[in-house]
Parts: structure tokens; sequence; C-alpha cells
């Protein structure tokens, strides 16, 4: 059974920092790209970065872009999101997903994933 477990989530002032995992299991961990998305309330969800597992490239959205910082450990089934400088606006619930191959979808369209997390929270006060 594939299984995806985030972790890390909390409560933080603005320009702190937080580090969330994506434990997997499962699954080959090293044959897939892992995205990380994130849904705030009344709000769609939103792609925030990805992971190849082919080479390792990374991508983020815009809105995170020089402030946040994905990277994996294939050896501990795990991906990681540092998020530093953190702004009220980055809270929501922040899921892990496994796309279906090992590179980074071009979109950043959920039908690209298939695999979820249960979520976790991350509140950022002002």
């Amino acid at each position: 059974e594939v299984q995806l477990v985030e972790s890390g989530g909390g409560l933080v002032q603005a320009g702190g920092s937080l580090r969330l995992s994506c434990a997997a299991s499962g699954f080959t961990f090293d044959d897939y790209a892992i995205g990380w998305f994130r849904q705030a309330p009344g709000k769609e969800r939103e792609g925030v970065s990805c992971i190849s597992s082919s080479d390792g490239s990374t991508y983020y959205a815009d809105s995170v872009k020089g402030r946040f910082t994905i990277s994996r450990d294939n050896a501990k089934n795990t991906v990681y999101l540092q998020m530093n400088s953190l702004k009220p606006e980055d809270t929501a619930v922040y899921y892990c997903a496994t796309a279906f191959f090992p590179r980074c979808p071009s979109s950043w369209a959920g039908t690209f994933y298939d695999n979820w997390g249960q979520g976790t929270q991350v509140t950022v006060s002002s």
C-alpha cells in the first residue's frame, strides 16, 4: 500500500522557518518525482514545489522562490521542504504527492499526481 505521511507543520511567526517532511512507503521511491502542494481555507490547491527523481531537478512556484527549498533523501524515502522567511499568506495545509513519472510534470495540475498524503497544517502569524 502506497503511503505518504507529512509532518513538521505548526505555528510560527512571520519571518520564521519550518521544515516539512514527507515520508513515503509502499513503492519504489527512487522512481517518482515528488511534489508539495498547499491549500488555504477558501482557496484552490496550488503547487508549491517539485523534485525529480531522475536528476534531482527542482521547481518552485513564483510565490515561494528564494524562500523554500525542496530536497530528497532516497535512502530514507523522504522528501523535505525547508520553508524560510515565512509569511502569513503561506498559511495552509501542505500536502505531498507522487507524480506519475521520475520527472516533475510541466504543470502544477493535480491530475499529474496520484498518491497524496493527509496533509500537515502550517500557520504563520503576523
